[in-house]
C-alpha cells in the first residue's frame, strides 16, 4: 500500500507523526506519539513504554483492536526511518477508548480536522499551497522568501516524481542523488552545506537565501528535464544526470559571483529570516562600508 510522508502534525504542542494513504484516502498515526500526547509522557522512551504496557494489556484482554495495528517506516528524531506501530483513524479511535485521558475528546476533534484539511487539499491543491504559506508566515519568513520557497517545493515534487517514474523509490537513493546534485552546483555536500549554516536536523532549503533557493531550483528543474529527455535506465545513469543538472546551476552561480566579486553561498540561516531575502544586497552594502 503506497504511503505519502505526512510529516509532523501538532496536537497541543505535541508532535504526532503521520502518513497519508492515497489509496484509502486516510491517515496512519504513530500510536507511540499519540500515547505520549494523551498521557503527557515526558520523553519518547516513556511514551514507548506506555504503549508497550497498553498493548500487552489489550492482548491479555483479547481485544481485536490490535488486528488493525500495522508497522510502517516513520522518521525518528535521529532522522532515520524505523518501523513504527501505526493505526488508521478508525483503529486509533478504538485504542483511544482504552487510554484514560481528559484529552481524548479534543484529540478526536483534532483528528477529524486533520482528515478534513487533507481531503480539501486533494480536491483543491491550492489549499495545500496556502497552508504552506501560512506555516512559513507563522515562522516569521518574509513574503518574498515564502513565494520563492513554495516554487521550489513544487519543482522538488516534479523531480522526485520523475525519479520515481524511473524506478527510484528508496529514501537513501533520493538522498544520494540530491547530494550529488547539490555538490555539483554548490561545491559542497549537503552535510558540508549544513555545517556552513550551523544546522543539525533542520531542513537545508528552509535556511537558504533567495539566490541559493533559485540556484538549487535551477539544478532540480534541469535535472528533471534531462531525465525526461535522456530516459536513464539505471540508478548510475540518473546519478550522472543529477550531476549534469547541478553543473548547469554551477555555471550560473559562477557567472553571478564573477559579476559581484564574491560567493553567493551564505552561512546565514533561518535564525535571521530577514536576511534570507536580502542577503546579497545586505552583504554588498557591508562590503562598501
Amino acid at each position: 500500500m503506497k504511503k505519502e510522508d505526512g510529516g509532523i502534525k501538532i496536537f497541543e504542542d505535541r508532535k504526532i507523526r503521520a502518513l497519508w494513504s492515497p489509496e484509502n484516502e486516510g491517515w496512519y498515526f504513530s500510536i507511540v506519539d499519540v500515547c505520549g500526547a494523551l498521557t503527557d509522557q515526558p520523553t519518547q522512551r516513556d511514551a514507548s513504554n506506555y504503549w508497550a504496557k497498553l498493548k500487552q494489556r489489550l492482548k491479555e484482554e483479547g481485544s481485536e483492536v490490535l488486528t488493525n495495528c500495522q508497522q510502517l517506516k516513520m522518521r525518528a528524531a535521529d532522522g532515520k526511518l524505523y518501523k513504527t506501530d501505526v493505526f488508521d483513524t478508525k483503529g486509533l479511535l478504538r485504542v483511544i477508548q482504552s487510554i484514560p485521558s481528559k484529552k481524548a475528546e479534543p484529540f478526536k476533534m483534532w483528528m477529524a480536522l486533520v482528515a478534513s484539511e487533507r481531503l480539501d487539499e486533494i480536491a483543491d491543491p491550492e489549499r495545500a499551497i496556502m497552508r504552506g504559506a501560512d506555516y512559513y508566515r507563522a515562522k516569521g519568513y518574509t513574503e518574498g522568501w515564502i513565494n520563492q520557497r513554495l516554487q521550489t517545493i513544487e519543482m522538488r515534487k516534479e523531480l522526485t516524481d520523475e525519479w520515481r517514474s524511473k524506478g527510484i523509490e528508496k529514501e537513501h537513493e533520493y538522498a544520494i542523488l540530491t547530494n550529488e546534485m547539490t555538490l555539483a552546483w554548490s561545491g559542497m555536500t549537503i552535510r558540508e552545506y549544513k555545517e556552513l549554516k550551523d544546522l543539525k536536523k533542520e531542513n537545508l532549503r528552509d535556511n537558504m537565501t533567495n539566490i541559493e533557493l533559485t540556484l538549487n531550483q535551477l539544478a532540480e528543474v534541469t535535472t528533471t528535464l534531462l531525465s525526461k529527455e535522456l530516459d536513464p535506465k539505471t540508478f548510475a545513469d540518473s546519478k550522472q544526470i543529477a550531476i549534469k543538472g547541478g553543473k548547469t546551476a554551477e555555471r550560473t552561480r559562477r557567472d553571478i559571483e564573477g559579476q559581484i566579486g564574491r560567493s553567493v553561498i551564505s552561512p546565514v540561516n533561518a535564525k535571521k529570516k530577514d536576511l534570507l531575502e536580502v542577503e546579497i544586497k545586505k552583504q554588498k552594502n557591508d562590503d562598501k562600508d
